[in-house]
């Protein structure tokens, strides 16, 4: 099992899917922080990643290669919808469109083995 975070060397997420929500998590509102020249207006409430809109998807705030060493430049700053796709097991949890993603840049899905398991220690101080 790797000690790096799997989504470390994906990123196929952020070049697979729109990533749209309401302007107010944007910076131009006072509460929000995506940082709203990375966005693209999509209706008079939603805005959308700039290169997540449509064409060739690929998300402005993502660095890296797809698939070898792809990080969120914004990640402490990213949107909502960034916020709720979980990585296939991270929680235990299936994540069909992390499969989904990972499968259209020619990835395994990944496997609960990929995390780390709590030991005994963590059961008794839970």
């Amino acid at each position: 099992m790797s000690t790096a975070h799997p989504c470390l060397s994906c990123g196929a997420c952020c070049a697979r899917f729109r990533v749209a929500f309401h302007w107010s998590e944007t910076d131009a509102h006072p509460h929000g922080v995506v940082p709203s020249e990375l966005t693209q207006p999509l209706d008079p409430h939603r805005v959308a990643m700039r290169g997540t809109y449509a064409g060739a998807i690929r998300c402005t705030a993502l660095r890296g290669e797809v698939g070898a060493d792809a990080h969120c430049g914004i990640y402490a700053h990213r949107p909502s919808p960034c916020r709720e796709l979980k990585p296939a097991w991270e929680d235990g949890t299936a994540s069909p469109q992390c499969d989904k993603a990972r499968a259209a840049y020619g990835m395994a899905p990944l496997s609960p083995q990929l995390w780390p398991v709590a030991g005994p220690e963590a059961a008794e101080t839970g």
